[in-house]
């Protein structure tokens, strides 16, 4: 059900008659739920999903002065779920979640960590079943090959810190 309302069918009827299980039985109350204006807007994009999922940063600004970044409410049980998912992916070695939690924790603590986590795992769920694809991971070396430049000046900078020379030379 969730990859035909992906692919864009907003009928009521035939999107109850995909249910599976103990929700056939209920297809006519599942149909009654599902009718509804469906808009061009509320097709799901991967950030309209994570705003509804509650897993979007807030954009509070007055005056150029940033007041609060704190996410909505959204679905409880799916931030929930996504939240934990992204706490075990924090765990794993390797893997590009892994990676960019422990970027984003260095600099903003480990909650903010997860919940970005969090959003790009509801990105990444949302593309799959969009284009029906699988996973690849991207590596936990994608960072780090994204500004090679970067990386290397600041590993030079924390040697010299502490009281190293340091030479550079190209690997051949």
């Amino acid at each position: 059900m969730l990859e035909a309302l992906v692919a864009g069918k907003t009928d009521p009827e035939s999107l109850a008659g995909l249910a599976k299980g103990k929700l056939k039985k209920k297809s006519g109350q599942l149909a009654k739920a599902l009718q509804g204006l469906i808009g061009p807007h509320q097709i799901p994009s991967p950030a309209h999903l994570a705003s509804w999922a509650g897993l979007c940063p807030g954009n509070n600004e007055s005056a150029g002065k940033r007041k609060s970044g704190r996410t909505r409410h959204g679905n409880p049980h799916l931030r929930r779920a996504l939240a934990e998912a992204a706490n075990s992916a924090s765990h794993t070695k390797d893997q590009y979640l892994s990676a960019q939690y422990h970027r984003i924790a260095a600099r903003r603590g480990g909650k903010r960590a997860a919940v970005a986590v969090a959003h790009t795992m509801l990105a990444i769920i949302y593309h799959m079943l969009k284009e029906g694809t699988v996973y690849q991971d991207m590596g936990s070396k994608y960072f780090d090959e994204l500004n090679r430049d970067a990386v290397a000046r600041r590993a030079i900078k924390r040697l010299e810190a502490l009281g190293y020379k340091v030479t550079v030379e190209a690997a051949a």
